[in-house]
């Protein structure tokens, strides 16, 4: 934005429309968590924003609902929204443009040739492969042609939900129109030699956690990497550990505590949602340590439904809603207090009494996580069996 020649710094502009610099930093503060960076980034990070070195964003939208776009915006907090497409040069966005037809593939042209090997290159959605792509075009060019073009000249590529990460709802069976993520459509024989080992990160749900992007690309923007990645090419930060983890309800799943069906006295009492289908236990995630909307609850679990599992392949409209699934790591969490006391007069009869409790209480837990998933086994066999007689 300028008034004459004159640059109107970004603190001012976000002070103008209500934005604090209180806000300002928050908002980078948890994008910098996010992504696992010390505070010492947030400062380089800010520095960089409030500078104007914002990183360019090419924004594509393919086969897709535009809920990660929605999330994105959606905030509780209305600055924040603002803020974050302040703190990115967003060049191309189809659903944010105000121009439209041959304006907005000028400014697509444009941003192109302007940033060509710097810009961050956003897709939104799966690639239609089959018949040549021509279930998915805009501006008369399939979602084949510009990915390998508009994606292939960035200088990062991010696929931004379970659609563009593996092709998510369009590639449910029998997928008709070959829908498939970025990264598959990139990596094959045909594309990954113009790849020339540029990295894919790949951001799954439905919808991704909007500060799971933002620390991503403002990483990128200040200080040119990309973070920690994943045999699939998800961010460590958010999806090494699984959702059942880190779930605020896991205590009452160690003790055996769980919903029967929905509205039961287990229900209202917030117990374990194991037994109604909850595909937390396989599903790498961050939802239940970073809600959304700044809203603390506001994920599936925290409102009293399961986890579908949405950013996993091989639960998302691939397992029944409300099956159990096998526990993935049927160990305790990690936040037991110890047994032993660091400091202080505590005699050996009374270590010796808690190391007895509290490995059996270990044990519990994991007994119970292994029995589930037995008894998750054998539902799955006894309904294979099910299918096989009525055939």
């Amino acid at each position: 934005m300028e008034t004459g020649e004159r640059k109107i710094p970004l603190l001012d502009r976000l002070e103008a429309r209500g934005v604090t610099r209180r806000d300002f930093l928050k908002t980078v503060t948890l994008a910098a968590a996010a992504v696992g960076l010390p505070a010492a980034s947030v400062v380089k990070m800010a520095e960089a924003a409030a500078a104007g070195a914002r990183p360019p964003v090419i924004w594509l939208h393919f086969q897709e609902c535009t809920g990660c776009t929605e999330t994105l915006l959606r905030t509780s907090a209305p600055g924040v929204a603002e803020l974050i497409l302040d703190l990115i040069s967003l060049d191309y966005h189809e659903t944010l443009f105000a121009a439209a037809g041959t304006q907005a593939e000028e400014a697509l042209k444009s941003a192109v040739e302007k940033y060509n090997g710097k810009y961050v290159c956003v897709i939104e959605g799966a690639i239609p492969t089959k018949d040549n792509g021509i279930y998915c075009k805009i501006a008369g060019r399939t979602a084949v042609d510009l990915t390998r073009d508009i994606g292939l000249k960035a200088g990062a590529i991010i696929a931004i939900g379970s659609c563009a990460s593996w092709g998510g709802i369009p590639s449910a069976d029998p997928n008709p129109t070959g829908a498939t993520g970025v990264p598959q459509f990139l990596k094959n024989a045909d594309n990954a030699p113009y790849l020339k080992g540029k990295a894919i990160v790949s951001l799954p749900g439905c919808p991704p956690n909007p500060y799971n992007l933002l620390g991503t690309v403002l990483q990128y923007a200040t200080f040119g990497t990309l973070p920690e990645l994943d045999s699939l090419g998800r961010p460590k930060f958010a999806y090494a550990r699984t959702i059942h983890e880190d779930c605020p309800r896991r205590a009452h799943f160690d003790a055996g505590r769980f919903v029967g069906k929905f509205g039961d006295e287990g229900a209202r009492l917030g117990y374990c949602l194991y037994k109604t289908g909850c595909k937390g236990p396989r599903t790498h995630a961050n939802c239940s340590i970073k809600n959304f909307g700044e809203i603390v609850g506001a994920w599936p679990v925290g409102v009293g439904h399961p986890c579908i599992g949405c950013t996993e392949q091989a639960m998302l409209w691939r397992v029944p809603l409300h099956a159990t699934v096998e526990i993935e790591r049927p160990t305790p969490p990690e936040t037991y207090p110890p047994i032993t006391a660091d400091h202080g007069g505590v005699s050996i009869a009374a270590v010796g009494v808690a190391g007895l409790v509290g490995g059996a209480l270990l044990g519990a837990g994991v007994m119970n996580a292994r029995k589930l998933g037995a008894e998750a086994k054998e539902e799955a066999r006894k309904e294979g069996e099910k299918k096989r007689e009525g055939k």
